[in-house]
């Protein structure tokens, strides 16, 4: 089984990539985030005509995650449980559903913005929300994992320079004592090959050429339980898929399971 996470920054600018990328790569599940646009909008159709059942939370804005598969879909969940709220909104960062064998959760942590922003405290107890989601799954006997974009680098090793990013959002210990209290659930953090250089980034922002410089950031994770990490044959970076024009500033992390 091959399970991949992706944020895909607007599913609607990213298509025509997206259905020739899950040609190649034989994916069977999807976790996107950033889709940016409505539940309407996504283009459901045209990845059923692909082979894949979608599930989607979205409302048209900068956020939106969904879950794709051609694994079966069901007791799909919108959202965190009791997760907060920004600006007095719930905004749509998580879903999750069972896909086959595996029991998934899809989400887009908040970015944070800047540390003494409102938006920095909101990505905070967002992460603690998320923690209390999925600790039931995570310490059950079936295979489970939490997948996305989480706007933290767990380490200094998973950004380019870390010296760049001292005092700024993605790296402070608050935000990785997070996920450190996320993965004490029972989650393990699955490592992707680079393919290419010596780190899995996962993320480079478009200005200054940091794309070809190799100058990014390992934010896109793959927590899984232990039934899930002990199923785990393989897991990589596809960096060809963020060369190009056209490409989204992430690129995907795939898992192959023996399951």
């Amino acid at each position: 089984m091959r399970i991949a996470t992706w944020n895909v920054n607007s599913i609607t600018a990213r298509l025509p990539r997206l259905l020739a990328w899950l040609e190649s790569s034989g994916t069977d599940v999807l976790c996107l985030q950033e889709t940016k646009c409505t539940a309407e909008q996504f283009p459901a159709d045209a990845l059923r005509e692909a082979g894949y059942e979608s599930a989607v939370n979205a409302n048209g804005r900068w956020n939106g995650v969904a879950l794709i598969s051609r694994a079966g879909l069901s007791d799909i969940v919108l959202g965190l449980p009791d997760g907060p709220a920004y600006e007095d909104a719930q905004e749509p960062r998580a879903i999750s559903a069972t896909c086959g064998p595996v029991r998934l959760w899809s989400v887009y942590v908040p970015n944070g913005r800047e540390v003494a922003h409102e938006h920095y405290a909101y990505k905070l107890r967002w992460l603690e929300a998320l923690r209390e989601a999925v600790a039931d799954d995570a310490a059950g006997a079936a295979p489970f994992a939490v997948l996305g974009d989480f706007n933290v680098a767990p380490t200094d090793e998973d950004v380019w320079d870390p010296a760049l990013f001292e005092g700024a959002t993605h790296v402070t210990p608050a935000e990785r004592d997070a996920l450190a209290a996320l993965r004490a659930e029972g989650l393990s953090d699955v490592m992707p090959r680079p393919l290419k250089y010596d780190r899995p980034y996962t993320f480079w922002d478009y200005r200054e050429l940091r794309f070809p410089k190799n100058k990014g950031m390992r934010i896109d994770l793959v927590y899984g339980n232990t039934p899930f990490t002990t199923a785990v044959k393989d897991s990589y970076v596809d960096r060809e898929e963020r060369k190009g024009k056209g490409a989204s500033d992430h690129a995907p992390v795939v898992v192959d399971l023996d399951l």
